[in-house]
């Protein structure tokens, strides 16, 4: 298990979180916690309507929730909410369904595949994905009251 799940790229992907901290002024906040083993991922999204124009993060998780934390900070600035929707769908499919693994601009989630096999590491490498989709949400329920 160890060294399928939690091989090289996966330690250096964990190890290299970038955006740790807060937002001053986000759209909105969002935390996702997974309650099997205790991983907290904490998001602050500012949003201009069209796409991501800022993003900061508090990760308290395990490797793989860090290393997913680590790639939604580099890949999330620019990105549309449909996207973003999107690829949380393709990792949900990919390590609950065997699916394919997100490609294109988010191709370095494709390390996290061996996940998979392992049910108990599902959540907290699902953490951010759900956490932005979350605020998502909040930011369109602002614009629709």
């Amino acid at each position: 298990m160890i060294d399928d799940i939690y091989n090289r790229r996966i330690l250096e992907l964990a190890a290299e979180i970038p955006r740790i901290g807060r937002l001053e002024a986000p759209d909105a906040t969002a935390t996702a916690h997974s309650k099997l083993c205790g991983s907290t991922v904490t998001i602050d999204l500012a949003f201009d309507g069209e796409t991501v124009t800022d993003f900061a993060h508090e990760v308290r998780a395990c490797a793989l929730g860090q290393a997913s934390s680590s790639v939604m900070a580099r890949t999330v600035v620019g990105r549309t909410a449909q996207e973003l929707r999107e690829v949380r769908e393709t990792m949900r499919a990919m390590l609950k369904d065997n699916g394919p693994a997100p490609d294109g601009v988010w191709e370095d989630l494709k390390v996290l595949e061996p996940v998979r096999d392992y049910k108990a590491r599902h959540a907290s490498t699902l953490l951010t994905f759900d956490a932005v989709v979350d605020a998502l949400d909040q930011i369109e329920k602002k614009r629709a009251a």
